[in-house]
């Protein structure tokens, strides 16, 4: 199965071919795949976006996550971020020399190297020694594609504790299905994993004296969290409702 969108914008006859990191239609879950697995903090490239024919998407590491930002072609030229170049060379110029980017989580990105298109690959391959069926009676029906959730997000929240009620600010990771916080962005022993295979919900909650509040539901304890936004906390609930529905496809 290729890792390229079946949605792709019509192919672009155009200046962007040139480009080395410009990866035509790679989807947004192979793109975190291949950034997270082969790339390095910083790596970052440029890929259809299903916004549109005239929009792209910028993908970017930011150590065990993978940030997406848009890139809009208009008029022959570019806009990114808060800039406007009216060429490509202009566009590729300005990566040349490592612009440092800022998301609304707080996270500042330097963008070190672009991921290329075409990467040199190894003619190994591995010898059959054993081939044996471990069931029998199966059918092609029986077959059910699975692959790693990824959507990886991270930011700080404020947590409730789980005896003193009070609450702490904490950085936070989402990478595949597991949720980890840590005292600050600079910890790298996490204090706490949640596996989302076990939560049963997420949502807004109101019982706090807090705003932007919501909480995950496990079955041994309800975790309560608050964002700095509305906006915050939107985009929280809605990439993890998202994994939890990714985990119940598979049960």
């Amino acid at each position: 199965m290729s890792v390229y969108s079946d949605a792709s914008s019509e192919e672009l006859g155009d200046e962007l071919q040139s480009l080395g990191w410009y990866h035509y239609d790679l989807s947004r879950h192979a793109a975190e795949a291949l950034l997270l697995s082969n790339g390095s903090d910083g790596s970052y490239l440029l890929r259809n976006s299903k916004e549109g024919p005239s929009w792209f998407a910028l993908s970017v590491r930011a150590k065990d996550s993978v940030k997406h930002f848009h890139v809009e072609r208009r008029d022959g030229g570019y806009m990114f971020g808060f800039n406007e170049f009216p060429t490509l060379q202009d566009f590729v110029s300005h990566f040349a020399n490592q612009p440092l980017l800022g998301s609304e989580t707080g996270t500042l990105i330097v963008l070190k190297s672009p991921y290329p298109w075409r990467v040199e690959e190894p003619s190994i391959y591995e010898s059959v020694r054993v081939h044996t069926a471990i069931k029998t009676g199966c059918t092609e029906n029986d077959l059910v594609a699975a692959a790693p959730s990824l959507g990886t997000k991270e930011g700080y929240l404020v947590k409730q504790g789980a005896i003193v009620k009070s609450w702490k600010l904490r950085w936070f990771t989402l990478n595949r299905y597991e949720l980890k916080y840590f005292k600050d962005k600079e910890s790298e022993e996490p204090i706490r994993t949640l596996d989302l295979k076990s939560c049963s919900a997420v949502q807004f909650d109101y019982s706090q004296d807090r705003v932007n509040c919501f909480c995950l539901v496990f079955p041994e304890r309800t975790f309560y969290f608050c964002a700095k936004t509305a906006v915050e906390a939107d985009e929280w609930i809605k990439i993890l409702r998202w994994k939890l529905s990714q985990t119940r496809k598979g049960r």
